[in-house]
């Protein structure tokens, strides 16, 4: 997640430099033609027309692009806000066993990082050795899916406590309960980051702004070529910016600078379930050096 609100101009140059670069080349070579070889010029209307409806286009996809960029981080704000829940809980219900209490904690927090390597596509297993027993990481390392493993792991603690009878049915009910919305909130995020937008329809986006870029380039002959080339980038550089940006955060589970900062709330998660059950080595929240945070 970009943090930093000067953002080093580097960034979205990288973002479109060669789709600029692109822009120069077509427009300075249609200009060469049209003055060296065949006489050409559209008339602007056409351009225009063509400009607005792709700036529709444009918006409509940022909008659905948006909308997923923001339910990724509403999904980990239920995280933290269920994580916090789900301590507090055993806190209060589990005065019997403050060794499960704490293990849960630190399982919780693993978890938390777990889940975000996983949704990166990472090595869940990289994280644990912090927060889990070996012999936990040995039974999870087992399974597909790792952080699904310790949650499993989290029931099956809390149905030991209702058997040794530390905390009675509606205590069991309720830490369930709890686990059963940190699992929702696992499948939605899964579900983003396993569901892409159709690749024909960000190639059929381009190609009209290119298109309308070509049209645009034709139509604004007339001018001198130290007029027309500077400003066919200009109009174009807001164009493509918009798509790029729209196509980073439409998949907020990457490891990009406008992407969920996954590991960042982990650590928020960390510190937090840390000073709940009175543990001294509390960690300082992340920071960087960059003008994002991951």
């Amino acid at each position: 997640m970009i943090t930093n609100k000067r953002i080093p101009l580097s960034y979205p140059f990288s973002l479109v430099k060669w789709d600029i670069l692109f822009t120069l080349i077509f427009s300075a070579g249609f200009h060469f033609f049209e003055e060296h070889i065949v006489h050409f010029s559209l008339p602007i209307n056409i351009a225009a027309f063509l400009g607005t409806a792709i700036a529709l286009i444009l918006s409509f996809k940022l909008s659905q692009s948006y909308d997923r960029w923001w339910e990724a981080r509403k999904i980990w704000g239920a995280i933290v806000n269920d994580s916090r829940t789900l301590i507090t809980q055993l806190l209060a219900f589990n005065t019997l066993d403050e060794e499960v209490n704490q293990k849960m904690a630190y399982r919780q927090i693993g978890w938390c990082y777990s889940l975000g390597q996983h949704l990166r596509r990472l090595d869940a297993l990289e994280l644990l050795d912090n927060y889990v027993s070996e012999d936990e990481i040995q039974s999870v390392s087992k399974q597909h899916n790792v952080p699904l493993a310790l949650l499993m792991e989290h029931s099956m603690d809390i149905s030991k406590l209702f058997k040794d009878e530390k905390i009675n049915a509606f205590h069991q009910t309720q830490l369930d309960g709890t686990i059963a919305r940190l699992n929702a909130s696992m499948g939605m995020a899964e579900r983003i980051k396993n569901t892409n937008f159709p690749r024909p329809y960000r190639l059929t986006l381009q190609f009209f702004i290119y298109l309308f870029l070509v049209i645009l380039s034709l139509s604004l002959t007339e001018l001198d070529s130290f007029i027309e080339i500077p400003l066919l980038m200009l109009i174009a550089l807001p164009f493509f910016l918009l798509e790029k940006i729209a196509f980073r955060i439409q998949d907020p589970f990457e490891s990009r600078p406008m992407d969920t900062p996954m590991t960042a709330i982990a650590r928020t998660i960390e510190i937090n379930l840390k000073q709940l059950i009175g543990d001294t080595d509390v960690p300082e929240p992340l920071t960087s050096k960059k003008f994002y945070i991951l």
